[in-house]
């Protein structure tokens, strides 16, 4: 299954037409991420008997009659008066591509690397008249299709304001998370720049494995002051934080690293808001023990703790004061290890009502240090079970598979590299 053909490329637009006039504008989170994409990659089994081309006609129909009801996704990008992006509501619809490629899924995912998976995942990027570059190439067409309701359908409205408790007039906003900020654009690499000699690996921990992490980094403590037990993402977090830290030659630290996580639900917002909410905040490893796991997750959870909702509002009011026309790349500086936990790739049911076998998460481009990204795995493998992808400079993926506290939780290599290493 190694050889993948383009068929075609086509429009798919809604079965109503949009009502002219409609806007939508971009907070100043969408801003930052301006130069970032993702790309996403689902796998599922066989839809039994239908033919291609069937299954073709029925997920163009599906994708056509879900964008009637959020036609802020079919429009395209301009720029407003203060030169930021903003959506144009209109029948311009989304990009769907149609590709083939042979043998079976299972055969596929025995062999599968980044180069090849990303193959599968049709991008362009944007040319020089946006307003006939598409923002979609991938929709969630499953509820649709199956006559189901959406869990969390899209919500388009801003990001809120600070609570009235919070506006006094003594406040002190949160300056490191403001000061990441600042000292990441102000040290944007530029993308001409971006090394292109990454690949990624997968790693499959499953729920035994994520608890014996979770004990591994937690500290002794006093019996009268119990410590808190770190999460899974914490855990997982320290692991590779310390783990990548070796292979890169560090021998009385840590390499630079930023949290980013998910922040609907610290500022009140639904599960389907429209827009960015990942926020990244810098951990201090200042003092810490060479290579000390437990101290390393402890901090890690002190850095999420401070990114509370007072602390959050006073970035985007920053933000807002300090907003530009032109957005560098962000994260580009740090080791970047991000929280994609609250995504739910495997509640998604496609036709047949089958969960994905596997999913697979691509935060592009990727350049500097490193990128870790973690989400929750397939139901089988239990509730604390994670998948990790991790994308560094190929000759340091090999290194990371051969580090002992890797081989002594023993995951399951999904992608990236010999499954000897496994």
């Amino acid at each position: 299954m190694a050889e993948i053909t383009y068929i075609c490329k086509r429009t798919v637009v809604s079965t109503k037409p949009t009502q002219p006039g409609k806007y939508h504008s971009f907070s100043v989170l969408d801003h930052l991420m301006e130069k970032n994409h993702i790309r996403i990659v689902y796998y599922c089994k066989s839809w039994g008997e239908k033919e291609a081309g069937e299954i073709t006609v029925s997920l163009r129909e599906s994708i056509s009659e879900m964008l009637t009801h959020f036609p802020k996704v079919t429009g395209r990008l301009i720029r407003n008066e203060k030169g930021n992006w903003m959506i144009k509501c209109n029948d311009a619809g989304v990009r769907m591509v149609e590709a083939r490629a042979k043998g079976s899924v299972e055969d596929w995912l025995k062999i599968v690397d980044r180069e090849k998976e990303l193959k599968l995942v049709y991008w362009e990027d944007m040319i020089h008249k946006p307003y006939f570059w598409s923002t979609f190439y991938v929709q969630a067409w499953a509820d649709k299709t199956l006559g189901q309701k959406m869990v969390s359908p899209p919500f388009f409205h801003p990001l809120p304001p600070r609570r009235p408790i919070n506006k006094t007039s003594n406040h002190k906003p949160y300056a490191d998370l403001i000061n990441h900020y600042k000292f990441s654009i102000e040290n944007s690499i530029p993308l001409l720049d971006a090394n292109h000699t990454h690949t990624t690996i997968t790693l499959s921990f499953s729920d035994h494995m994520v608890q014996a992490c979770m004990d591994m980094v937690q500290p002794t403590s006093a019996p009268n002051k119990p410590n808190r037990p770190s999460s899974p993402f914490e855990a997982l977090a320290g692991l590779l934080w310390i783990c990548i830290s070796k292979v890169k030659g560090l021998r009385n630290g840590l390499v630079n690293m930023s949290l980013c996580l998910d922040q609907r639900k610290v500022l009140g917002l639904d599960k389907g808001f429209f827009g960015n909410c990942m926020v990244c905040n810098k951990v201090h490893s200042n003092g810490l023990e060479e290579h000390n796991l437990s101290q390393a997750t402890k901090v890690i959870g002190e850095a999420l703790e401070k990114m509370d909702n007072e602390g959050i509002m006073d970035l985007i009011e920053w933000l807002k004061h300090n907003d530009s026309y032109s957005h560098p790349l962000m994260n580009n500086c740090d080791l970047i290890c991000a929280s994609l936990e609250t995504a739910e790739p495997y509640s998604v049911d496609f036709v047949g009502g089958f969960e994905p076998i596997r999913v697979s998460y691509y935060v592009e481009p990727t350049i500097g240090i490193g990128q870790v990204l973690i989400f929750r795995a397939p139901s089988y493998d239990g509730p604390l079970g994670r998948v990790v992808m991790v994308t560094l400079p190929k000759d340091e993926i090999v290194k990371l598979c051969e580090d002992e506290l890797i081989l002594h939780l023993s995951p399951r290599i999904l992608m990236g590299v010999a499954r000897n290493h496994a």
